[in-house]
């Protein structure tokens, strides 16, 4: 079969397009002809090093949509998505025109969304999902989702309309915030990170129980807006992993940061994320992701360097 694969890491250099057997099932798993594969930022980092436990040689790619052609009978011809940790990481990803998973890391995926659709929704879904579930986000949570035209960003204001809360938007352009409006949506452009617990204040009085940061960049800024017993959702942090936490006003206020790392899941609890939310789209509650590239698997090396290069499209590679 065709796949991306790198032997090395450290450069995109090293990953290249090759010829490879084809796996073989064991007694617990499947085999899915992967009809789409949504490519993350987590992609390109795991090639250019940034992972170290990854085993190599490896075949990256997290996210999956396809059609089960080995294994149980019961899932044989089954269309289906998953995601998770191990695949691109520990074991060979979904860059590839056939992957091998567990049984039971994949789920059934929603009638509504085309492969290419459900590709594209793995990594964002589950890590939004995960940070609302952790932070407590329910009806009439008052929360702040910082950078919600991003794809985590705005599966987070999806999923949290869902639950009944009560969103407002940040994003940076005032453009983008013109069009978070037309859609419905309360929101506000950053300017000053000092300016952010006022802007907050402004629109929920006492502050955002729940803030969700999806840049890195706004945890400190974050605390000022935050309401008494508030939680900050963190998922990205800048490159050397630091930044300057006012430790006094995030405990005086009694606040929680609470980290969200998608790669501590394995297909298996993806699996069940995919399941709880996936019937969603069926029932109209999800809008259907739109704005996806499409692009042939043999040109898969050129879009890693273009995210690489800080494109904003969400590529999605055909096999």
């Amino acid at each position: 079969m065709k796949a991306l694969r790198f032997s090395a890491s450290g450069d995109l250099a090293d990953l290249r397009l090759v010829d490879v057997a084809t796996p073989v099932p064991s007694a617990d798993e499947v085999l899915v002809q992967v009809k789409a594969a949504g490519l993350n930022p987590s992609d390109v980092k795991n090639v250019l090093g940034r992972f170290p436990y990854t085993t190599l040689p490896r075949i990256p790619g997290r996210d999956f949509a396809g059609v089960v052609v080995e294994g149980p009978p019961a899932l044989l011809g089954q269309e289906v998505w998953g995601t998770g940790r191990d695949l691109g990481f520990f074991a060979d990803g979904s860059h590839a025109q056939y992957l091998r998973v567990l049984a039971t890391g994949v789920a059934p995926k929603p009638g509504h969304l085309s492969f290419t659709q459900a590709a594209g929704l793995g990594v964002p879904y589950t890590t939004a999902w995960d940070a609302l579930e952790r932070s407590g986000v329910g009806k009439g949570t008052r929360l702040l989702v910082i950078g919600a035209n991003g794809a985590v960003g705005s599966a987070a204001l999806a999923l949290a309309k869902l639950r009944g809360a009560q969103v407002l938007a940040a994003v940076r352009r005032p453009d983008q915030v013109d069009v978070l409006q037309a859609q419905g949506v309360e929101a506000i452009a950053l300017g000053q990170p000092q300016e952010l617990g006022v802007q907050v204040h402004a629109v929920f009085k006492g502050g955002a129980e729940v803030i969700f940061d999806t840049s890195g960049f706004w945890l400190p800024a974050a605390v000022a807006g935050l309401a008494p017993f508030g939680r900050i959702a963190i998922i990205a942090a800048p490159v050397d992993g630091h930044v300057q936490l006012p430790a006094l006003a995030l405990y005086r206020k009694g606040g929680t940061v609470v980290g969200v790392n998608s790669l501590l899941y394995s297909c298996e609890q993806c699996a069940v994320m995919l399941g709880a939310f996936g019937r969603f789209f069926d029932e109209g509650l999800l809008p259907l992701p739109t704005g996806l590239r499409e692009v042939a698997l043999a040109d898969g090396v050129e879009c890693y360097e273009q995210v690489n290069s800080g494109s904003p499209d969400k590529f999605i590679l055909l096999p």
